[in-house]
């Protein structure tokens, strides 16, 4: 096992458990709300990943991208649509390491440089940032680490070979060899190909390689024109016909998912039932690896705030609703300041709020008008509603739901659309909430995450039956479940079916119980979601469960 250089080195001796060492490899990472380097569900997982790592001691090192531009910037348009902002990011506490290297893309010398940010800066394990934002490139070169996701094709089989290609090479500078390469989706796997290339031996890659599928939706499942790969220089050194040869792809259609899943020792899902749609879904090709799953989980420590924690620790309910009204008051500031909306804090708080990918269904609940605006015209036990998340910027149908949801807002005082769904946001959306709604067609959503972090600050969650809420919920005990309705229904029927259910359960049982008495039944099930959601669905947990089960 080899050593990082002395100006990289974790801060601590390796707890012997994690002594094994690993380079993590991911597109996004949220690790604070200063450094834009993430988009959604997958960064916010894989920041609470490097915090639980370093909380535990473990021997891991993360591997991104520095994003020049972020995802994007969410503003508004002058009609309060949404808008998409591409601005320069800096940071003065990254460190330069004036590691530079070229990796081949197209047919050019590409120039990678290298940034370090401090575990002691944010509380994570030692990160590296590669950027080819640098003089020694010409301008299309240098806009391959600008954009998050780019929209063009060519551009993302780029910054996928920063990332795989760039990684690799990156340890090969600092003479780093780690026992484990962990592939966090298949962006990275063009590292597999270049550590091939050194030894020409498959079943000696597959014991150092692991690999996290994150999603069963076919947008999240690469796949690429195997001659397009091969000529942009995709595969390193290695012959296109060796490519086909290891990984099995004998038509033009490479399957980057595929791929890796052949070229891996073990991979995993996301939650248990992921584990189980992955092996229905990749169990018919021949030569995949073995997939369990892992079940996902975010940095309690990082996510709950420390007086509801304690309040409820302790069974003060006089002081847990003394700062959920706070929360709810800081809340409902952001909420005044964007859309000029005075809302209550006494009143039910319903929060939809994640990235707007079709599957999730964000305006599910508003799809029928009249018992909608029922809902949100109820004058005894009333309700307040607000939607956030990122659209994808070049997904019109997603940013065309965002906006209906935008002039829907306008007919009511009790309803908000916010921009700006980030870290900060997210965490006070999940604080000051009541309910956290969560309505994914079921078998879709892979795990999702932002309810756990809601049920750590005493939000409820009322959600499909789907990822991780398999796992955890206990209908009527610590949140409200939908019933599961048939997946093999046409969409239309099935999103009817649970849009009907949707209203019944916030109808029927989230609004009564809420509103009863005293609070007392609502409250004991405030109690028992945050009692169950941690420490199972605290990142440590997960973070050991990586090296007992895939390291």
């Amino acid at each position: 096992m080899s050593s990082l250089p002395e100006a990289y080195k974790h801060p601590y001796n390796f707890d012997k458990k994690y002594n094994k060492s690993v380079a993590y490899f991911c597109m996004d990472y949220a690790i604070d709300q200063s450094l834009k380097t993430y988009s959604g569900g997958l960064g916010f997982l894989a920041g609470s990943h490097m915090k639980s790592a370093y909380d535990l001691k473990q021997n891991l090192i993360g591997i991104g991208i520095l994003w020049k531009y972020g995802y994007y910037d969410q503003v508004r348009k002058p009609d309060q649509t949404m808008d998409v902002l591409f601005q320069e990011k800096i940071y003065n506490f990254l460190i330069d390491t004036n590691i530079k290297f070229t990796i081949q893309i197209d047919g050019y010398d590409v120039w990678v440089k290298a940034y370090f940010l401090k575990p002691e800066t944010f509380g994570t394990v030692p990160m590296f940032f590669l950027s080819t934002d640098v003089a020694e490139n010409d301008y299309l070169a240098k806009t391959t680490t600008y954009k998050l996701y780019d929209s063009d094709p060519r551009a993302k089989i780029a910054q996928t070979m920063v990332l795989g290609l760039g990684g690799a090479k990156l340890l090969d500078q600092l003479n780093y060899h780690p026992d484990v390469y962990h592939l966090n989706e298949a962006h990275g796997i063009s590292a597999i190909f270049h550590e091939y290339n050194k030894i020409h031996n498959l079943e000696e890659i597959k014991k150092k390689f692991v690999f996290t599928t994150h999603t069963p939706v076919e947008a999240g499942n690469e796949k690429h024109d195997i001659n397009l790969l091969n000529e942009m220089g995709f595969f390193g050194e290695v012959p296109l016909e060796e490519v086909r040869k290891i990984t099995g792809m004998h038509d033009d259609t490479f399957n980057h998912t595929l791929a890796t899943l052949r070229l891996s020792r073990k991979a995993n899902g996301v939650s248990k039932l992921h584990g189980e749609v992955a092996r229905e879904m990749w169990g018919s090709y021949n030569g995949i690896c073995e997939i369990d799953h892992v079940t996902n989980a975010q940095h309690a420590n990082w996510w709950t705030d420390k007086v509801i924690k304690e309040a409820v620790k302790n069974k003060d309910t006089k002081s847990y609703k003394a700062r959920k009204l706070r929360l709810k008051e800081k809340l409902f500031e952001d909420v005044a300041d964007q859309t000029g909306k005075l809302f209550d804090p006494n009143v039910l708080t319903l929060v939809w709020a994640r990235r707007f990918a079709d599957y999730k269904r964000a305006d599910l609940l508003t799809r029928d008008v009249k018992r909608f605006r029922e809902l949100l015209e109820r004058v005894e036990q009333p309700v307040q509603i607000i939607w956030a998340g990122k659209p994808y910027p070049m997904d019109y149908n997603a940013v065309g739901t965002f906006n209906k949801l935008v002039h829907l807002a306008k007919e009511f005082d009790n309803m908000a659309v916010l921009v700006g769904y980030e870290l900060k946001l997210s965490r006070k959306l999940k604080e000051g909430s009541d309910v956290w709604l969560n309505t994914p067609r079921v078998t879709r959503e892979a795990s999702g995450t932002s309810g756990m972090t809601a049920a750590m600050n005493g939000s409820i969650n009322v959600s499909t039956n789907d990822g991780w809420i398999c796992e955890f919920i206990k209908d009527g005990k610590n949140g409200f479940v939908l019933p599961t309705t048939d997946h093999n229904l046409p969409l239309r029927e099935q999103d009817q079916k649970d849009m009907d259910n949707l209203f019944d359960v916030i109808e029927n049982k989230v609004i009564p119980t809420y509103y009863d008495g005293k609070g007392a039944k609502w409250q004991k099930i405030v109690n028992q979601s945050m009692a169950d959601v941690v420490p199972f669905f605290g990142s440590d947990r997960f973070a050991a469960e990586y090296y007992e089960k895939m390291y």
